[in-house]
């Protein structure tokens, strides 16, 4: 059974940071590329970073510069940190692999004042 659980949101001011973890059982991580996704209250979920199984992060043009992506294959884990984050940030992360079926609960990152 693939379970998947990201962890490591919360409130934060505008400009703080956050670092976001994604921890996979069930499945090996290396073998895929990972995406961080987000959605948004009344949006549709999108792409904000992924990773290639060699390492190679592409972000989306919103949060170039200030989001990093990684992963930890002996972990079986992928981050994500966040910094100067803005209030359009806020919204529900999530991880997935490979563009598979499997999502986890994601997790909640609010920034606010």
């Amino acid at each position: 059974q693939v379970q998947l659980v990201e962890s490591g949101g919360g409130l934060v001011q505008p400009g703080g940071s956050l670092r976001l973890s994604c921890a996979g059982s069930g499945i090996i991580f290396s073998i895929y590329a990972m995406g961080w996704y987000r959605q948004a209250p009344g949006k549709q979920r999108e792409l904000v970073a992924a990773i290639t199984t060699d390492g190679s992060p592409n972000y989306a043009d919103s949060v170039k510069g200030r989001f990093t992506i990684s992963r930890d294959n002996a972990k079986n884990t992928v981050y994500l940190q966040m910094n100067s984050l803005k209030p359009e940030d806020t919204a529900v992360y999530y991880c997935n692999p490979g563009l598979t079926k499997y999502w986890g609960q994601g997790t909640q990152v609010t920034v606010s004042s």
